[in-house]
């Protein structure tokens, strides 16, 4: 026997879905305001992230004597040892932001798990600690987050590079990836999956007369100073992109969400209004049926 909510039930849960959407429309404005500022500083961090990795990249590609470059640039000869740093959000209620970074860097350890190789993992974020330690609990060495702070400074991406750049002069890998989430639009975020040590060429970029550049003071030591930048450098990219990314979803979620309240809401009325009118015709029936008795 199936009981049928009373009219009470049904108001209560109109209430309740009524302060729902009114957070969720809350959330979706505050989403909105953050947006602005941090879709600027990304796509003011692309023009220089960009430009300095393809000084790095030309510097690497006209290197001839390898045995006397820096390491950070080359490499090492022996890719066994990988560090993923995987950057996600400290909070959720952002649609599939997070879940798709995450799912993102689990086919690529997935892949190096099937070839042998040692894998070590940073998280960067509440949330990719929270989906990585089921599964990958083993390979986390470490969790960052940077809940307390509203804001994300190029000192706390210096602290993550700092990290990585102590770990590779200990020969505690060889490779070293991270990933994050690059903003397109509102309803737009692409996982990106990015190599920084050692700098990987881009195939589709060959060097031309205008990119062939002269130094001073000479390559080795102009790279001595600039590889670490870099590498903090590409880091905070993907930290003010993940900033962009993750309060563009939470704005597309939370419009998501605040449409579909108002659309239970509208169900749940009309159900109570039913509810309400089948109680009416009852007691209307229960009293002409007792006029008609006297």
């Amino acid at each position: 026997r199936i009981l049928m909510p009373s009219l009470k039930d049904l108001r209560n849960r109109i209430t309740s879905v009524k302060s729902t959407q009114k957070i969720t429309k809350a959330m979706k404005m505050v989403a909105a305001a953050k947006l602005r500022k941090a879709q600027e500083n990304a796509e003011k961090s692309r023009l220089y992230s960009e430009k300095m990795n393809e000084i790095i990249t030309n510097l690497k590609s006209s290197i001839t004597d390898t045995s006397s470059a820096p390491r950070l640039l080359i490499g090492n000869k022996d890719n066994r040892r990988f560090l993923c740093v995987i950057m996600t959000a400290d909070r959720g209620l952002c649609g599939g932001f997070n879940s798709n970074i995450c799912k993102k860097s689990k086919e690529y350890i997935n892949n190096l798990l099937k070839d042998n190789r040692e894998v070590k993992i940073i998280t960067v974020g509440s949330k990719s600690f929270d989906q990585m330690k089921r599964n990958y609990g083993n390979y986390i060495i470490e969790k960052l987050t940077f809940k307390n702070q509203r804001e994300i400074k190029v000192t706390d991406a210096q602290k993550i590079s700092n990290k990585i750049i102590s770990m590779f002069h200990k020969n505690e890998f060889d490779v070293c990836t991270i990933f994050y989430s690059k903003f397109k639009s509102v309803i737009s975020q692409e996982p990106i999956e990015q190599q920084i040590i050692p700098v990987k060429n881009n195939n589709n970029d060959k060097i031309t007369n205008d990119q062939n550049y002269e130094y001073e003071p000479d390559q080795e030591e102009i790279l001595d100073s600039l590889l670490p930048k870099n590498i903090t450098t590409q880091i905070f990219k993907g930290l003010l992109e993940n900033a962009a990314s993750e309060q563009g979803a939470r704005m597309s979620a939370m419009d998501n969400a605040t449409r579909n309240a108002g659309d239970l809401i509208d169900k749940l009325t009309i159900n109570y209004n039913r509810s309400r009118q089948a109680v009416i015709t009852k007691e209307l029936i229960e009293i002409i049926s007792g006029a008609e008795t006297l």
